[in-house]
């Protein structure tokens, strides 16, 4: 199978209700995204999008007549759960687990402004 090498076997979907233009800013501004692909169709309208988030990938598009809206759930490995979780909540994010130790290692976790749950994790040693 040739794939992009930012592929993976299984990869998150979003479809985001509105500003995916924002939804860009918040990822790269808090867990430093990295841009693979983004199409707009002959309109200028969002369409879809590829960013790598940690050696991972999440795609999303925004939402339209034939698309409604839904959130997902994320799990992100990180060695700065505490730095990401500061940034998610600065930039809009609700938090619903604060930075704590458990006996799986340092979680956290937020919602962001678009209903997407993030889960924050450094596994314990």
């Amino acid at each position: 199978m040739n794939a992009p090498e930012h592929y993976s076997p299984v990869m998150p979907y979003i479809v985001l209700p509105n500003d995916a233009d924002g939804f860009i800013k918040f990822i790269e501004e808090v867990f430093g995204a990295e841009k693979k692909l983004v199409v707009k169709d002959d309109d200028g309208n969002f369409r879809h999008a590829e960013f790598s988030i940690n050696g991972g990938t999440i795609m999303f598009g925004q939402s339209h007549d034939e698309w409604k809206a839904f959130p997902c759930g994320m799990f992100i490995l990180t060695d700065d759960v505490d730095g990401i979780y500061a940034k998610g909540t600065a930039r809009g994010g609700r938090g619903n687990q604060e930075p704590g130790d458990q006996e799986y290692g340092r979680a956290a976790g937020f919602i962001d402004p678009w209903g997407n749950q993030w889960w924050l994790n450094s596994p314990a040693a």
